[in-house]
């Protein structure tokens, strides 16, 4: 196996089961944990490459967040990592940022392919059905 890819042989529902409860002490974006220590308590070791060797722990995650669990994240420099996100206006601003990541990039997409955004919608919903 690579030196930079993943070394732990944890089970993706151990692994699902680390995270919630290490997330459950971290409710609030206030009290974020950061990526690194949290890949750490849930797969007891250091990662040795942020991207390659953290693939894991992001991708389930990304599958807990699909289930509706709602796992926050921030980028700030003095405290950015994940978080439980609380009930309320934290939830309606975790939302509204999702919702406007996703706008932007429909967006890009309809100026690329020089359409409009009503157009490109018109035509995902016709994919849809």
């Amino acid at each position: 196996m690579k030196k930079d890819m993943e070394k732990t042989d944890i089970s993706n529902e151990e692994a699902t089961s680390k995270i919630l409860m290490v997330l459950s002490r971290h409710v609030g974006e206030e009290k974020a944990i950061d990526m690194g220590e949290l890949y750490s308590r849930v797969f007891n070791e250091a990662y040795t490459n942020k991207i390659n060797h953290t693939r894991r722990l992001r991708m389930v995650i990304t599958a807990l967040r699909r289930k509706g669990i709602p796992i926050g994240s921030t980028s700030a420099k003095n405290g950015g990592g994940y978080y439980l996100v609380r009930a309320g206006s934290e939830l309606d601003a975790y939302c509204r940022r999702l919702r406007e990541a996703a706008l932007n990039k429909l967006w890009m997409e309809a100026r690329l392919r020089k359409i409009s955004m009503p157009e490109l919608l018109g035509q995902m919903q016709l994919n849809m059905e």
